[in-house]
């Protein structure tokens, strides 16, 4: 319902577009039509009014009246005095045939067309619809191709819109030469404008049903990947996480499906996760609990005998519950961004080195030389020096676990490039981490080597507790692992990098 609502809004927008640009062009081109029409017909007018002109002062030089005038102009084509060019007739009346004396018409009058006999006023002034109005020395009309203004006076201003024609330096006439209104549907220019006007609205219609046809193609090739993202977000929706859109275009739709597919491989790999670490989650809790379980049944069968020893190793596999759901807690508090920090400022060399004196006993236990080192004049740090140690004897202890008899760890302390943080390094001697493992060390319950429990190592989640932690106090944390170049190219040793900032702005949460 949403892809067509989406499609049926761009085709409405399409369809306004059109509807707006059709009448805007259908307007403008009309309104220049009729502005381009009227001047044309205005200066036709006017040259059409001048060569007349010439040609009625002869006639009335050659007959000394107007008599039969009207009869001469009746039968005049006025196309041959328009901008179209004259026909080549001379308008000389001394060429021609006449009957003097009884103001008789021409036999041969110019600038008829071949062919062309007497006619109405109409009909000889219709070809390039002018109306022609003359009127003689007094302003009395003598002749109105409209017939409408015969034997009227017209005003002063009324003639002098017209052309006046002189004979001998006397003026004998004005001659007016007019278009009539070209919004009047029966003349010749009200039928061109409007043959015009239905062109340009024919035009409209065909060329907007045409784009309206090409609009509806493109829209449906635009909203189809639409469609196809809208029917896998559905497939997701419903828990199927494997759904993948094939959108190869690489314009926003191309960027909104990689997006897509970004999210729904994030989504499914969470989901792997998730299901991994309730996995792991429930194995860490069976493995104390089954341990208890298993002491307590021997007791009861008399197996076991109910001794300080067994209360004893019950105390522990209880306390390592303990710790393993205390650390689920403090996990999901630190990524739900809800741990509560005491940040104060802290010597930094003082707090590495209490750890390395706590764990100095440990060390020596298992012959590792363990050390601390610091960077002199090293500023006090805004830092929980408690999640701090935290963070550090985790790093440690984990190094510990690693790290051979003979071998050394050494824990320090310095500015960073940025003079604003400070770094923080555990470095070991250890077996190190291979390469592949080394983007996962940080994971939840991940152990590089998949066959250590728990008497070669703890959960697997003090890692991602130390990153969470760093994290909580806008720092980073990073490993690496060199390798040894040799045929099996097996890694030796490993450094944790804590990255901290000197001041503290907004580090934590409450609870």
């Amino acid at each position: 319902m949403k892809i067509r609502g989406l499609f049926f809004k761009l085709v409405g927008a399409f369809l306004l577009v059109i509807a707006v640009a059709s009448l805007v062009m259908s307007l403008m081109i009309a309104s220049q039509t009729k502005t381009a029409f009227s001047l044309y017909t205005s200066r036709n007018s006017k040259v059409i009014a001048e060569r007349l002109a010439s040609s009625l002062e002869e006639y009335y030089s050659t007959n000394g009246s107007w008599q039969s005038v009207d009869t001469y102009l009746s039968s005049v084509s006025l196309l041959s005095f328009s901008t179209t060019g004259m026909m080549g007739q001379g308008m000389g009346l001394g060429q021609q045939n006449q009957t003097q004396g009884n103001g008789s018409q021409p036999s041969d009058l110019p600038g008829m067309m071949e062919g062309q006999g007497p006619g109405g006023p109409k009909d000889a002034m219709s070809a390039l619809d002018q109306r022609v109005v003359l009127a003689d020395s007094s302003g009395l009309v003598i002749y109105d191709s409209e017939s409408e203004l015969i034997n009227k006076k017209l005003t002063s201003d009324e003639l002098s819109s017209g052309e006046s024609l002189t004979v001998n330096d006397e003026k004998v006439g004005t001659l007016i030469v007019s278009s009539p209104n070209p919004n009047g549907k029966e003349t010749p220019s009200g039928k061109f404008l409007a043959t015009v006007k239905q062109a340009v609205v024919n035009s409209a219609v065909i060329g907007a049903v045409s784009a309206l046809l090409i609009g509806i193609i493109l829209f449906l090739e635009i909203t189809a990947p639409v469609r196809k993202l809208t029917k896998a977000a559905d497939a997701i929706a419903k828990g199927d996480l494997n759904q993948r859109v094939d959108i190869r275009t690489k314009d926003e739709i191309g960027d909104l499906g990689r997006s897509f597919n970004s999210m729904a491989e994030s989504l499914s790999n969470a989901e792997v996760q998730r299901q991994h670490w309730m996995a792991d989650i429930a194995h860490e809790l069976r493995t104390p609990l089954a341990a208890i379980q298993a002491t307590l049944e021997g007791m009861q069968d008399g197996i076991l005998p109910m001794d300080r020893e067994q209360v004893d190793s019950l105390y522990e596999e209880s306390g390592m519950l303990n710790r393993l759901i205390s650390d689920l807690r403090l996990l999901s508090l630190a990524e739900a961004g809800q741990i509560k920090l005491e940040c104060i400022p802290t010597n930094v060399p003082e707090l590495t080195q209490k750890i390395v004196d706590h764990l100095k006993v440990q060390a020596d236990q298992k012959e590792i030389s363990l050390s601390s080192e610091s960077s002199p004049d090293l500023p006090l740090v805004d830092l929980d020096s408690y999640r701090m140690t935290e963070v550090i004897n985790n790093l440690v202890t984990n190094s510990l676990r690693y790290t051979p008899k003979g071998g050394s760890i050494n824990v320090t302390a310095r500015l960073d490039s940025d003079p604003d943080y400070i770094e923080i390094s555990v470095t070991d001697t250890g077996s190190g981490i291979d390469a592949e493992n080394l983007p996962h060390v940080f994971d939840r319950f991940y152990r590089a080597d998949k066959s250590r429990t728990r008497s070669s190592g703890g959960s697997g989640l003090g890692l991602a507790i130390v990153k969470q932690l760093v994290e909580a106090h806008h720092g980073s944390v990073t490993v690496e692992s060199p390798v040894i170049n040799n045929a099996e190219s097996k890694a030796c040793g490993t450094s944790f990098h804590i990255r901290l900032p000197i001041h503290q702005v907004n580090a934590g949460q409450a609870e």
